[in-house]
């Protein structure tokens, strides 16, 4: 009976979730734990994302792979079409698409500052109001779950990322203004802030300066980086009935780094 009852409260069965940037890291294992979950998945990605799919479908769940640029109106629009198309519905958001680069304020161009911004918020933006409009017109009470960052709430050390911890605050308080303007609709908007966690993109040499990665060591409180699963219990429970009375809230996931 116990079990039954934290089954039903955590479930996502019957539920259609979408996961921007899911082809790899941080997004596969999200996309992956909520199809687990229950949910029904659709991924928006730029190169495709076969290989999260095939894990998925693998475990006995179905998601769907959607080539979308989130910084793109038209193509967030096409692609959630998409989503009702096949699954008729779309319960659940979790906008995870980003990018950062290691550049200070005079190596980095002004290009690519836009190019942060506008993948890690403007992207954000797009897909929660799109997404948004068919909770509404379907009567949803949706929760959209924006991927923010430890590093919009400090400035990370040694690497400068200006663009990067701009685009996250920004995130944070994004996520909790539009919480405010949904909540009228049933919608909830959260937001998570990870530290740093273990994925190629943090740990690949090929992606991550060697030195950063010593510098990065003994600034760990629980001299580790995280998991990616350690992440989706809390997306897990955004998602579910569990957390109906939350909203606008950021959940820092970051093993005590911001506390010392």
């Amino acid at each position: 009976m116990k079990k039954d009852f934290l089954l039903d409260m955590f479930s996502l069965e019957g539920k259609v979730a979408l996961v921007t940037g899911a082809g790899r890291g941080i997004g596969q294992v999200i996309a992956r734990d909520l199809a687990r979950a229950g949910a029904d998945i659709a991924i928006f990605s730029r190169s495709g994302a076969a290989a999260t799919v095939q894990l998925i479908e693998e475990e006995g769940g179905r998601a769907l792979d959607i080539l979308a640029d989130c910084t793109i109106e038209e193509q967030v629009k096409a692609g959630i079409e998409k989503i009702l198309e096949v699954y008729g519905r779309l319960d659940i958001v979790v906008n995870n698409a980003g990018v950062c680069y290691h550049k200070d304020i005079f190596e980095a161009t002004v290009a690519e500052f836009r190019e942060v911004i506008d993948i890690n918020l403007t992207g954000s933006y797009i897909v929660a109001k799109e997404a948004a409009r068919v909770m509404i017109a379907a009567g949803t009470k949706g929760s959209i779950i924006n991927i923010a960052s430890m590093s919009g709430s400090i400035v990370n050390v040694p690497q400068p990322q200006a663009a990067y911890n701009a685009s996250k605050a920004a995130v944070i308080h994004m996520t909790k203004s539009l919480a405010v303007e949904l909540v009228e609709h049933g919608i909830r908007v959260n937001s998570i802030s990870p530290g740093y966690i273990a994925t190629p993109m943090s740990i690949d040499p090929d992606f991550v300066e060697p030195e950063l990665l010593a510098a990065w060591q003994p600034l760990f409180p629980m001299h580790r980086m995280g998991k990616p699963e350690e992440l989706t219990g809390a997306i897990i429970w955004l998602c579910s009935e569990a957390s109906a009375y939350t909203n606008g809230a950021d959940i820092l996931i970051d093993g005590l780094y911001t506390a010392l």
